[in-house]
């Protein structure tokens, strides 16, 4: 074998395992139907899980209370309240934080500071709870009060691999994990959906619960609705970590065909 003809065999191995490593590194990068499905099961029928029991959220340090008072002295039911549903409508609609300027806090203590009735404790209390303490209070001033007692903070972080991290209010009593992921615009391709870190406070302490959303289990699970002031992080799945989400296979691919065609017209 003289000179050239070595050269050219070794360029030639050099080109084929060259490619053998770009169609390695494709197929890695490859994101699979199993990657972005939610609520896998070899059981493709109908299914039923028992819902979890939603435990009644218990009032903590630097909560936010709105409380709405009616009574047959309307007069004297307005001083009590700082303002009323139509200026809470119109403040909601400006920011989502909107609320928490007419709202009550709860102080480090554990105590609501109201107009006329004065401190109460309401730490480890429902918002029911709280509005029973307050219209037995005012029974003695207002004739047949009328108590509403709602929670204001009401948020989920969700953060990680989703389209759009955040802080998010919600309202509803009960929102799922899938509803506080939905608030962020899903999951990205890249986001690992059996990996999904859920952090809570409970009883003063930071708990930390790993999730599979391919899981139809999840359904029946206590960790399936979201409380206040949750934190929900996605993981990326690795090959997002190895970053061949932004490998530039078009030009990879390009040279590699270009160097194969100038090694056959040379040869």
């Amino acid at each position: 074998m003289n000179t050239t003809s070595r050269i050219r065999r070794n360029s030639f191995i050099r080109i084929f395992w060259l490619s053998i490593i770009s169609c390695s590194f494709l197929f890695l990068s490859c994101v699979t139907q199993r990657d972005v499905e939610y609520l896998q099961d070899s059981n493709i029928g109908i299914q039923a899980f028992n819902e979890a029991k939603l435990e009644d959220y218990k009032l903590k340090p630097n909560d936010e209370l709105y409380i709405q008072v009616s009574s047959l002295d309307d007069i004297n039911s307005n001083i009590f309240s700082s303002t009323n549903v139509q200026q809470v409508m119109s403040i909601g609609s400006i920011q989502p934080y909107g609320a928490s300027l007419i709202s009550y806090a709860v102080d480090n203590e554990g105590f609501l500071h109201l107009p006329v009735i004065g401190p109460i404790s309401v730490v480890d209390k429902t918002t029911a709870q709280v509005g029973e303490m307050i219209t037995k209070s005012l029974s003695k001033i207002l004739s047949e009060p009328r108590v509403s007692v709602k929670l204001v903070n009401r948020f989920v972080t969700v953060l990680g691999e989703v389209q759009r991290p955040g802080h998010y209010p919600y309202s509803q009593v009960k929102v799922s994990i899938y509803d506080a992921i939905g608030l962020a615009g899903d999951i990205t391709e890249f986001g690992n959906r059996r990996e999904v870190i859920l952090v809570r406070n409970v009883n003063g302490q930071n708990i930390r619960v790993p999730l599979d959303l391919t899981q139809s289990a999840l359904l029946g699970s206590e960790y399936f609705y979201a409380s206040p002031n949750d934190v929900i992080y996605v993981k990326p799945m690795r090959k997002k970590f190895w970053g061949l989400r932004q490998f530039p296979y078009d030009v990879l691919l390009s040279t590699i065909t270009a160097t194969i065609l100038f090694y056959s017209v040379v040869k």
